[in-house]
């Protein structure tokens, strides 16, 4: 080999040394940043069974094996010709392929294919509860964001506060506006997880007393003024006056406030009589 040859060769070798990239010379690549809000994971492989739940287990084909049940307390099911098998912290389609695997190596069916079909799902769920329409267990077959188990709910009562408080099984307390779960991007509507609990507060509330056409209690709304208070009232009584109306306020008299005085919790809104 010439010598020109020689150098032409350890220069094709060089720059296939340079070509290559960092991480594949000993430096780590930067591991991959996991999405922002990702739904949890268990609920993309699958509903996970648990006790309670009531699953239905077919042989594609034959009639002699097609049953119902309960996943008991243990966390198995009594199947024909194999008795108790352990069902909980399997898929529908884990616990089918183990199903498939007795039965083909028990000499009960060649190469069966399994149908399972989760009928009645019970063990895993979300609670809800306050000041929603139907307050209870929602389950959770699948990824759910707060907005989705709310409306499976019937959504929040009118006397319920202008925001729900998420408190995860693990992980901090949120508290989420309905406005944000309405009309915000996902960042604002997080998914939910089996065992997790949201409750919708009641709203803080003012009174409103005197001369309106229906006074009480309501709710108090951001930005809420005294003219919108009265009207929230029903409006004036044909004796009333909005002028020199009196507010009370954590007990004190705060005076004759104007109407476009702003409104607190817990305030108390007197409206005085004409004097003619």
């Amino acid at each position: 080999m010439s010598l020109r040859t020689m150098f032409a060769s350890v220069l094709i070798e060089l720059s296939v040394v340079l070509a290559v990239p960092l991480s594949v010379l000993g430096q780590e690549a930067a591991p991959a940043q996991p999405a922002a809000n990702a739904p949890p994971a268990a609920a993309e492989q699958g509903y996970v069974l648990g006790p309670g739940d009531v699953v239905e287990i077919a042989v594609l084909g034959r009639t002699d094996f097609t049953t119902r049940g309960r996943i008991g307390p243990d966390g198995a099911i009594d199947l024909p010709f194999l008795g108790a098998v352990a069902a909980a912290d399997k898929t529908a389609r884990g616990l089918g392929d183990e199903v498939a695997r007795r039965l083909e190596s028990g000499g009960f069916f060649a190469h069966p294919i399994l149908k399972v079909e989760v009928v009645s799902y019970a063990s895993r769920y979300v609670t809800v509860l306050g000041a929603v329409q139907n307050p209870g267990l929602v389950p959770v077959d699948r990824s759910y964001r707060v907005s989705e188990i709310l409306a499976r709910v019937g959504g929040i009562k009118p006397e319920g506060a202008n925001y729900v408080v998420l408190r995860p099984l693990n992980g901090p307390e949120q508290r989420l506006s309905i406005e944000g779960l309405a009309t915000g991007d996902d960042s604002q509507d997080p998914y939910v997880s089996p065992g997790d609990k949201i409750y919708s507060p009641p709203a803080d509330v003012f009174y409103v007393s005197g001369q309106v056409k229906t006074p009480g209690a309501y709710p108090v709304t951001p930005g809420m003024t005294v003219r919108m208070a009265i009207s929230r009232g029903g409006g004036l009584t044909e004796d009333g006056t909005d002028r020199g109306v009196k507010v009370m306020r954590h007990g004190i008299n705060v005076g004759a406030m104007g109407l476009n005085g702003p409104i607190e919790a817990g305030d108390v809104i007197v409206v005085g009589e004409r004097l003619f």
